[in-house]
C-alpha cells in the first residue's frame, strides 16, 4: 500500500513548552500556535515528565533548561530514560549555564532565547521532513 506524504499545510504537529516564566511560556506557545502546533504548556520538567508519563505525546518538546523542581536537563534525561523518542529542543537565555551538555542529556537542539519564528520554521520542518521520509 502506497504512504500517503501529507503537505505541511495538511499535518498538524504537537508541541509541549516547558518553562517556568509565565511571559516567555506564553510567547513560545503563541508562536508554535502560528505555525499550526498544537501546543500544550507546563512550568518545570516534573510536569513534563509527569505529563509524557500520563501517556500524553507530543511531536517536539521545546525545553527551558533553568526551572524549579527538575531543570531541563533533568527532564531530558529522564525522559530519554524513559524511552521517549520525541525531538527535544532546549531554548535557554544561558544555555552553558548548568554547566552541564544538553547533547550529552539527550536534547537534540539547543537555541538561545528568545524563541524566533525562525526557529519554530526549522523544528517545523526537520519534523515534517522525518514524516515525509
Amino acid at each position: 500500500m502506497a504512504k500517503k506524504i501529507i503537505s505541511s499545510k495538511e499535518r498538524n504537529l504537537s508541541a509541549l513548552v516547558v518553562d517556568d516564566d509565565t511571559v516567555c511560556r506564553l510567547v513560545h506557545v503563541a508562536y508554535c500556535e502560528s505555525h499550526n502546533f498544537e501546543t500544550c504548556s507546563v512550568e518545570n520538567g516534573r510536569e513534563a515528565v509527569d505529563l509524557v508519563r500520563s501517556g500524553r505525546q507530543f511531536d517536539v518538546i521545546f525545553m527551558d533548561f533553568s526551572m524549579p523542581v527538575m531543570n531541563g536537563i533533568q527532564a531530558t534525561r529522564e525522559l530519554r530514560a524513559m524511552g521517549v523518542k520525541t525531538m527535544i529542543v532546549g531554548i535557554d537565555c544561558d544555555p552553558d549555564f548548568l554547566g552541564e551538555d544538553p547533547f550529552q542529556a539527550g536534547m537534540d537542539r539547543v537555541y538561545e532565547k528568545p524563541m524566533t519564528h525562525e526557529i519554530v520554521i526549522s523544528v517545523r520542518q526537520a519534523l515534517l521532513n522525518n514524516y515525509n521520509m
